[in-house]
């Protein structure tokens, strides 16, 4: 999916999953049946005895005569629940049109809450909102939990639980023009110091701003820097334990984050004014093609899709982000639900088995080319992506999204984010992380 909260539905005409931006099931519409008497409507009433499972996503079906490869992956993995199932599956759409100023997440906590569908596609916000209110289902007893990543487990376990499970591990990264830097004999940096030296020299060299930003994903720099000892430390759950309990504070965690950022602002790396209005991908996208500017930010799908990244006309790598660990994935994490108020609630659960199994997320993986949130599954990437991807097998990355934090990380983080792009100081920053944290231990 297409994501983008920030990979990851948020505001997702743009690159909402995201937050992002995130690859989402396509959505059918339902057309009801009446019971008249006449023959002609035998055929409907047909079909209204069959076993049905309610679906809400962000998008519509797949236009037949589209080339959407996302989707289509998605379309087949739908096909082959209704086919091992003998269900139909009721698409219901998010629009925004519809729902007028309402996001999705607002939309799919809605819908949850008064338990209007069966199967919902959310991201990590709602993911742990509903968790936490005991409105999903335990996928925990599922076959195919059995091969999941231990990075889906972390993110998306609620009081215990397995609300969730995605069709693919969305990662955020740093694409950069590699011939650029090749240019001005530059390596690709490693650390903030090594990245902020990076932008010096572009700056110097005539390029207005080294980084193209827009309003959801600076968020992935201070995920980097905050949480890369956490993630990739020995005492991750003891860590996450005291920030829960109050005992440690996750200003302390952002700070570094926030302080690096400012920093790119204030050097003039990062165009804040631009950026606090800008949606992914629309408008650094082209300075980027045009050579303009040497980084951008997005998500693994987007170096895969030419509408986006994956075609330049000069060699593009994609890399994490600056931390004192190295290079640092960023990876949020959205999931298939089933509400637990359900009217179809046995059928839902056995649908998203069949989604998730194996079988399926292979060709969902493979169609896409996409990480597979399953342990068995692994396909080639493009070039671009292999540094990225390296990083990931080694299991070196910090989550941008966690369940298991009584703070929700990654649209919280976003929207601090352009607190800090509209001009507040970093301290006015961290009192609102304080705030946030403060609110969640009353509870």
């Amino acid at each position: 999916m297409q994501q983008t909260k920030g990979r990851s539905i948020r505001d997702m005409k743009k690159c909402r999953w995201i937050s992002a931006c995130m690859t989402v099931l396509a959505v059918l519409s339902l057309t009801s049946c009446g019971g008249h008497e006449d023959p002609q409507n035998l055929i409907s009433q047909e079909k209204e005895e069959k076993r049905v499972v309610n679906l809400f996503s962000p998008m519509e079906k797949t236009d037949p005569d589209a080339e959407n490869v996302a989707r289509t992956a998605s379309d087949i993995t739908v096909a082959m629940a209704e086919e091992a199932l003998n269900v139909n599956m009721v698409y219901r759409t998010y629009t925004a049109e519809n729902y007028q100023d309402k996001t999705y997440d607002e939309v799919c906590l809605d819908r949850a809450r008064n338990d209007m569908d069966d199967l919902y596609l959310l991201n990590p916000d709602a993911i742990l909102a509903l968790g936490a209110e005991g409105k999903l289902m335990d996928l925990s007893g599922l076959d195919s939990s059995e091969n999941l990543r231990d990075i889906i487990r972390t993110a998306n376990t609620v009081d215990g639980k397995l609300v969730a499970i995605p069709q693919e591990v969305v990662a955020y990264g740093l694409f950069v023009n590699k011939d650029m830097f090749d240019r001005y004999d530059l390596e690709l940096p490693e650390t903030p110091e090594e990245f902020l030296e990076c932008c010096r020299v572009f700056k110097e060299n005539g390029i207005e701003t080294p980084i193209g930003a827009n309003r959801w994903w600076l968020e992935t720099f201070v995920f980097a820097q905050a949480y890369a000892d956490l993630y990739n430390g020995e005492n991750t759950e003891a860590e996450i334990a005291a920030l829960n309990s109050g005992e440690a504070r996750y200003s302390d965690y952002m700070r570094s984050g926030f302080e690096f950022l400012k920093t790119l602002i204030d050097l003039g790396y990062v165009d804040a004014e631009k950026a606090f209005v800008s949606e992914a991908i629309e408008a650094e996208r082209p300075d980027f093609l045009a050579g303009k500017t040497p980084i951008v930010i997005a998500y693994w799908g987007a170096a895969n899709t030419e509408t986006a990244y994956g075609k330049t006309g000069f060699e593009m790598v994609v890399i994490g982000f600056p931390s004192s660990r190295g290079q640092m994935p960023v990876i949020p994490m959205t999931g298939w639900a089933v509400g637990s108020g359900a009217e179809h609630v046995e059928d839902a659960m056995k649908v998203i088995d069949v989604i998730t199994s194996d079988e399926a997320l292979r060709l969902y993986s493979e169609t896409n080319r996409v990480i597979s949130p399953s342990k068995n599954v692994s396909v080639d990437c493009v070039p671009a992506l292999e540094p990225l991807n390296d990083r990931i097998e080694e299991g070196v990355y910090v989550l941008g999204s966690n369940a298991g934090m009584d703070v929700e990380q990654w649209g919280n983080t976003c929207l601090i984010v352009r607190e800090l792009l509209g001009g507040a100081s970093v301290d006015e920053c961290m009192d609102a992380f304080d705030r946030l944290q403060d609110a969640a231990l009353s509870k």
